[in-house]
């Protein structure tokens, strides 16, 4: 279904039809209209199934990110900027523990001087974080990513970052093919973990 709409509600409706089981949500500027929206999804019972975190800074929210995908739920989260720099540890320990989760960058540059403009060096400072980055170049393109994200990371037990020009693609309004659910359900299976966090039948992680 073609809608004109901000990268970033395309975005969310993306993640949102990939049906996640939780989402970690700290705002930082440009990505902060995506989770707004996934908050509101959740919150009028179109996103159903899913418990939405508002946590109190990124390194918190991909904290939470990694305790649920321990334990097998399809987990989400986004940040940008100094945001990325913040969670590095926990960025990190995500990859080592071989956990899928998906997380959007909305790229924007590293102050000081404070800077909101686009910019990729904070995507390129975890480039050897052990993540998958894919990076688009339409809202089209991050839109269809997001869906794909969630299959790589499940695959392979790799996390996966989809990197998204701030405010060139994050604020834009481009006219955007929206799938249907039934067409994702297809490409994207529910969740079957590799490994689970289970304090009844305790394994080694990473």
């Amino acid at each position: 279904m073609l809608k004109q709409i901000e990268g970033s509600q395309g975005i969310a409706q993306a993640v949102a039809l990939c049906r996640p089981e939780v989402i970690c949500a700290y705002p930082i500027t440009p990505q902060t209209h995506i989770v707004e929206d996934l908050g509101a999804m959740v919150k009028r019972g179109s996103l159903t199934d899913c418990e939405f975190i508002n946590v109190e800074s990124e390194f918190a929210a991909l904290s939470v990110a990694i305790g649920s995908s321990a334990t097998g739920a399809r987990s989400y989260t986004a940040t940008a900027s100094q945001g990325l720099l913040y969670m590095a540890e926990a960025v990190y320990n995500a990859s080592g523990l071989g956990l899928p989760i998906v997380m959007t960058v909305g790229n924007r540059a590293i102050g000081a001087p404070i800077n909101i403009w686009n910019d990729q060096s904070d995507s390129m400072s975890m480039r050897d974080a052990g993540w998958i980055q894919l990076f688009a170049e339409t809202n089209q393109e991050a839109l269809d990513l997001h869906i794909q994200a969630f299959r790589i990371a499940e695959t392979l037990s790799i996390p996966v970052m989809v990197c998204v020009d701030g405010f060139i693609l994050t604020h834009a309004y481009e006219r955007m093919d929206i799938p249907q659910q039934e067409q994702v359900d297809r490409f994207l299976p529910p969740f079957v973990p590799r490994q689970v966090l289970d304090p009844v039948d305790p394994i080694s992680m990473g």
